[in-house]
């Protein structure tokens, strides 16, 4: 293991990732490729939408120049190869969700059919459980899950693209301690993909990543967890990804939660996601992208030193982490509830006094 290689394919995919935006916020304005101001949107100009672009660049010239390979790789590329195609044509012509679904369907269908799957997981006091044929639906259902996680959560400049470094960060540690050195390249230059694109991409943005840049990121993060937790049949390498991933995760479940109370279809878009919450409570834009930064780090640092061999401490953890994670949610009114009685009552014990500085 050389650092400097990888140090040296951190730089390549981070300055082509610089040097590739600028040229595609251009020729996004020329083309049309923007994303318009509505009610749903908290932007008020119109904004290029193809950063995701400059991203996959900036990893596949890494790719390149410092090939990778681990096992599985080539359904890895495929499916990501169909998944950036959905991705364009979502970006150019706005798919119907139905369609952007079957998309995602054929891109996770393809890695399942290479062999990444997650296949058993050791249940403390019984012994290890084999999935069987049953593997194939956990799999596609954990891609297609997160993938869509990553995707809803990019509603603020710079929210999305931290997210998915931060939990690549931890992956990236992870994947150093357990010497998966075949995985390291990989996430090292999907790290310098996003944070090139992050300095055009934060508040307040020059450029969005689009569903391209989103889509990307969620399938590829889906894949990697599986590759690099997954293949472990200890509990707690089950329960890490779901963790380190607990901010888009989270969001996800109450989207799916708060849609089917209200009786409405789960792809139906709304304004009571995290972010959306969190304005709604007075923070600013700018404010509220780092709250989200530093919850992500903070779940990424529990799942960084969870504990692996005692399963009781595990299970008790992560009971208590579910819990403050649903108290949250009642307390930022995640769950859609128009009348909220937890917030009512901590703003009159003035407990809860939102920062609206920028």
């Amino acid at each position: 293991m050389d650092v400097r290689i990888y140090v040296a394919a951190f730089l390549v995919s981070f300055l082509t990732v610089v040097i590739a935006t600028p040229l595609l916020i251009r020729a996004s304005h020329k083309a049309g490729l923007v994303d318009r101001p509505n009610e749903r949107k908290v932007h008020t100009t119109a904004i290029p939408r193809t950063g995701g672009i400059a991203i996959i660049c900036g990893v596949i010239l890494g790719v390149i120049l410092f090939p990778v390979s681990f096992p599985n790789f080539k359904g890895v590329a495929i499916g990501s190869a169909i998944i950036i195609f959905v991705g364009i044509i979502d970006d150019i012509y706005t798919l119907p969700p139905l369609y952007k679904l079957a998309g995602q369907i054929v891109a996770a269908i393809i890695p399942i059919a290479y062999g990444v799957t997650i296949s058993k997981f050791m249940l403390p006091f019984y012994g290890e459980i084999n999935f069987d044929v049953m593997r194939y639906v956990i799999t596609f259902v954990w891609i297609i899950i997160v993938t869509n996680s990553i995707n809803l959560i990019d509603g603020l400049d710079g929210l999305a693209v931290g997210i998915s470094t931060v939990a690549l960060t931890i992956m990236l540690l992870f994947a150093f301690a357990q010497q998966q050195y075949m995985l390291v390249g990989y996430i090292v230059l999907l790290i310098g993909s996003n944070v090139g694109f992050l300095v055009y991409n934060f508040h307040p943005a020059k450029i969005f990543m689009g569903d391209v840049g989103s889509l990307f990121l969620g399938y590829t993060i889906s894949l990697l967890s599986i590759l690099g937790f997954f293949k472990g049949v200890a509990l707690t390498s089950v329960l890490i990804p779901v963790i380190m991933l607990a901010i888009p995760l989270s969001d996800t479940f109450f989207a799916v939660v708060r849609r089917v109370g209200d009786k409405k279809g789960i792809m139906k878009p709304d304004k009571f996601h995290l972010h959306h919450c969190l304005m709604r409570l007075g923070y600013s834009h700018r404010r509220t992208v780092l709250i989200l930064y530093g919850a992500a780090i903070l779940f990424g640092t529990v799942a960084l030193f969870f504990p692996y061999y005692n399963y009781r401490a595990a299970i008790v953890l992560f009971l208590i982490l579910l819990f403050f994670i649903e108290l949250f949610a009642e307390i930022i009114g995640l769950t859609g509830r128009k009348t909220n009685p937890i917030l009512r009552l901590l703003r009159k014990m003035g407990l809860l006094l939102p920062d609206k500085r920028a």
